[in-house]
């Protein structure tokens, strides 16, 4: 009798709370997809091949929200991170060998958005790009070392609104519906080798493995700063709230981060694709296409997206890194620790984005890193969400909230999606 009391007064508590309320970790992981990888991505997809593959958004859509859910569950059901669980099921050797993929991705990821926010900032000032990459290295790092993250959080999200200016592109161009149709459901079959790597690239910065240690952490650090909640495994009665909570925060998320990249996708494509600019190499042909909506103020408006989201998707993947490799060895964790009580999680955060700096001395443009660590993410993925999913099908770490038939289902779908993709990639590079 006890237990229904307990459930129904879950249940009244979750639909008496107000909606903003239940946003949280899935609303700032959906936001943090759009980082600067992001942009650059979805801007080369449309500049290159148009609307054709708008598709890739749709399908992605279903996918990115059932696999952060996984994610999410792991971390609320077990109230340990993902590389802790995947060091419980599996062996030790491979979870390092994913870990160590895992450091060098988001190293080079979190180079890249360094390296182009300081290429974003230089459009606007004039200034050195040098000196602003490593003015934004120091400024994230220091917020992450003495400010816990969900206080700046918020705040820096107001910033990625500038985003929301590729939707207002959408309703001032004239646009072709007939060819955006054609575009969102796949009707363009000829498959050449720059777009199977696009593909592979949308599908990795839209569903990065960074993301599912992030999220999974975060659900953690909710249970351990609130009394009244306790790991499913322990407290089953909580299940059905937080359960419902996780997925009102995930989808709001993705179905945020995936209305924007579809607008970058179709603003890029009504403009730069449609004036012949088929190719973004720099910073500068990127915020071209703001050009319709904010005329000279383009470049200020770009940069301030850029910057907004670098600031917000850095700690995320220095912060993932943190947690995985904290997790893993049995540090102790959490960006609301001060630096002296989590040290090696900290040491592994300094270190992500310090090596990550030297990508901003290499010859590669920092719109064309931002590409291929995407494409980077795009590969590791489907060894990363096939480990997530064999955590999440285990009776013994989940126990009755194991993945059931749909959910797991889209994750393994998601998997096998993913690499489906990376193999044509390299089918049709080889061939």
């Amino acid at each position: 009798m006890s237990d229904q009391k307990a459930k129904s007064g879950l249940r009244k508590r979750l639909h008496s709370a107000p909606l903003l309320k239940q946003l949280g970790p899935g609303l700032i992981t959906g936001a943090a997809d759009d980082d600067p990888s992001g942009i650059a991505t979805y801007s080369q997809g449309g500049a290159q091949f148009g609307f054709n593959l708008l598709w890739t958004m749709l399908l992605t859509f279903p996918l990115m929200v059932a696999i952060q859910m996984v994610s999410a569950l792991v971390g609320r059901v077990t109230g340990k991170g993902l590389a802790a669980n995947m060091g419980q099921v599996m062996p030790r050797p491979l979870v390092l060998g994913l870990l160590a993929l895992l450091f060098i991705a988001n190293t080079i990821n979190v180079g890249a958005d360094l390296a182009a926010m300081g290429a974003a900032a230089k459009l606007v000032t004039g200034l050195n790009e040098h000196a602003f990459t490593l003015f934004f290295a120091f400024l994230s790092l220091g917020l992450q070392l003495f400010i816990p993250y969900r206080k700046y959080a918020r705040f820096l999200m107001v910033l990625t609104f500038s985003l929301f200016a590729y939707v207002a592109i959408m309703f001032l161009l004239p646009l072709d519906w007939k060819a955006i149709g054609a575009g969102l459901i796949g009707l363009h079959p000829n498959l050449t080798e720059s777009a199977a790597t696009t593909i592979v690239a949308i599908f990795g910065t839209t569903i990065s493995p960074y993301l599912f240690f992030w999220q999974s952490a975060q659900e953690v650090e909710e249970v351990d700063q609130n009394d009244d909640e306790h790991p499913l495994i322990d407290r089953p009665r909580e299940g059905p709230a937080a359960i419902s909570r996780i997925r009102i925060d995930t989808i709001a998320g993705m179905l945020a981060s995936n209305l924007v990249a579809l607008a970058i996708m179709i603003a890029t494509a009504a403009t730069l694709h449609a004036h012949g600019v088929t190719n973004i190499n720099t910073a500068a042909d990127a915020a071209s296409a703001l050009k319709p909506i904010a005329g000279r103020f383009a470049f200020a408006l770009f940069s301030v997206g850029i910057i907004g989201t670098g600031l917000l998707a850095i700690p995320v993947l220095a912060g993932s890194t943190g947690y995985a490799v904290a997790e893993a060895a049995g540090w102790k964790t959490g960006l609301d620790n001060m630096p002296w009580r989590a040290r090696g999680f900290y040491m592994v955060i300094g270190a992500a984005v310090l090596l990550g700096l030297g990508i901003d001395w290499s010859p590669i443009d920092p719109i064309k890193a931002l590409y291929w660590s995407a494409v980077l993410n795009g590969m590791i993925a489907v060894p990363m969400m096939a480990a997530l999913m064999f955590v999440a099908s285990s009776r013994v770490k989940m126990g009755k909230f194991r993945t059931g038939w749909i959910l797991g289902g889209l994750g393994w779908l998601c998997t096998a999606i993913m690499a489906a993709a990376a193999i044509t990639m390299l089918y049709v590079s080889l061939k």
